[in-house]
Order: structure tokens, then C-alpha cells, then sequence
């Protein structure tokens, strides 16, 4: 019995040891170089060709309609600058421009947008600003800042936030009428002191060029002054007061309807 069961157990593990067959597995043949191009190379299935070109013409279209919808406003904002510069060359002829007034209180009004990839002008504005305040500021003279546009803001406030005595921003959400300027206009010269604004903008040269400009507005006590020491503004004394008016109160009117009229034609 004994001799049985060993040669039954022999069996079994003559069975487990030997060794198995192997099965050969197919492999897919290796690809050339010729057949897949040079090492490195990409490629691309005519599909996706088709698919960014369509993309690209899409594109082509949107920025079309876009330039002609920018040109539509720019033609408009043109036509309305041109025509309200009715309302500000009767001053300059009566009152004149006097950059040169030396007085102690001036305010810089900086004018600049709220908004669009328009940069530049609106850095030339602050430049402007900031060169113009070392020129005219002195020991006994006192320059502050009047800033329009959110633009102007940001760049003012890093170096000259003390300086700042009002900022007025989103003003170009919707377009300005002269009632909305005037408004503005009287709400600035009742808050702030000044013995002249020197109101800092580019002026409308061509598409691609914008000229920075300066243009004064004086107080009426100014006025009143120069008027009596002559030049331009001198000859006012020649024009016959009507309306029982006194000279100062029609000194006033003047200086704010100039300054509102500026103020429009500036921000358009």
C-alpha cells in the first residue's frame, strides 16, 4: 500500500513539473519609417483643416462688424464735437485764452474715459496733468486736481491722491447732453476753489492722432481784474450791460456758461 501511494504521488508531481508548451502570440507587424514619415513628424486629418479654417473665417466676420460698428460711432461723436464747437469760440473770441495768468489757486481738471483700450491718451492726459501742476505750482500757489474718468483716477491716485480734490467717474455710460454737462459743471464750481481751471484734454486731431491741449477758464474775480489792467479781456468794458445786472454777477454767469460749454465739447 505504501509503494502505491508513492507511485500515485509521483505522478502528480511529474504532472505539475513538466514543462508546458508555449503558444506563439501574433504580433502586428512593425511600421516603417517610409510608411509613417520621418521620426517626430505631426499630421493632421483634413477634418480639422476644415474645421479651423470655417473658425477662422467666423472670426473674420465678427472683427468686420465690429470695425463697422465703431466706425458708425466715431462718424457720430465727429458730427457732434464739430457742431458744438459753436458754443465754445464765441468765448475764446470775447473772453480769450490767457494760459499764461499767473494766479494762486489753480485747478487741474483732468479729462479722460471711464473705459476702452485707449491708453495712450489717456497716459498723455495724466502726463499732461503732472507736468503742467510743476510748472505752475510755487510757495505762495496752491494746485490741485479735478479728475473726469476713471482712467485719469488710477493713474492719479498712486503718486497725487492728496491732491485730488474731486473725482467724477462713469460719466461716458451713456451719451452727454448739455443739460447733463451743465448739471456737472455747477456741481464742480460749487465745491471747489479756484482762481482758474486749467482743464488738461487731447484734442481731436484725425483717427490716429490726438493733440494734448489746455484750455483756461478763469474765476470772475480774475476776470474782473485782468479786465482792468487791459489786454483781450479789457475790452469787455465796451459791451453795455443790460437787465440791471452788475459786472461781477454777469462775470459770473459768464464763467459758468463757458466752463460748461468747454466741459461738453471736452467729454464728448
Amino acid at each position: 500500500m505504501a509503494m502505491s501511494a508513492f507511485r500515485r504521488e509521483g505522478k502528480r508531481l511529474s504532472t505539475l513539473m513538466s514543462p508546458r508548451p508555449i503558444i506563439a502570440s501574433r504580433l502586428p507587424p512593425l511600421a516603417t519609417l517610409e510608411e509613417d514619415g520621418p521620426q517626430g513628424a505631426r499630421h493632421i486629418s483634413t477634418q480639422a483643416v476644415r474645421n479651423r479654417m470655417k473658425s477662422v473665417k467666423n472670426i473674420q466676420k465678427i472683427t468686420k462688424a465690429m470695425k463697422m460698428v465703431a466706425a458708425s460711432k466715431l462718424r457720430a461723436i465727429q458730427t457732434r464735437a464739430e457742431n458744438s464747437r459753436g458754443l465754445w469760440q464765441p468765448f475764446t473770441a470775447l473772453l480769450g485764452d490767457t494760459p499764461s495768468v499767473d494766479v494762486k489757486k489753480n485747478v487741474i481738471v483732468t479729462i479722460s474715459s471711464d473705459k476702452g483700450l485707449c491708453g495712450g491718451i489717456n497716459s498723455t492726459s495724466v502726463k499732461t496733468s503732472k507736468a503742467l501742476r510743476k510748472l505752475i505750482s510755487g510757495p505762495d500757489k496752491e494746485t490741485t486736481y479735478v479728475i473726469l474718468g476713471e482712467k485719469a483716477k488710477v493713474q492719479l491716485v498712486r503718486d497725487s491722491k492728496k491732491n485730488i480734490e474731486l473725482s467724477i467717474t462713469e460719466l461716458q455710460k451713456n451719451p452727454l447732453n448739455y443739460t447733463q454737462v451743465s448739471v456737472l459743471a455747477d456741481d464742480i464750481l460749487k465745491n471747489v476753489e479756484y482762481d482758474a481751471l486749467r482743464i488738461v484734454f487731447n484734442k481731436f486731431h484725425s483717427v490716429v492722432s490726438f493733440l494734448p491741449t489746455m484750455a483756461t477758464v478763469l474765476s470772475p474775480e480774475v476776470v474782473e481784474k485782468e479786465s482792468e489792467s487791459g489786454g483781450k479781456i479789457g475790452d469787455l468794458d465796451s459791451y453795455e450791460i443790460e437787465g440791471g445786472e452788475t459786472k461781477g454777477e454777469i462775470l459770473q454767469n459768464l464763467a459758468e456758461f463757458q466752463f460748461s460749454c468747454v466741459s461738453q465739447i471736452l467729454m464728448l
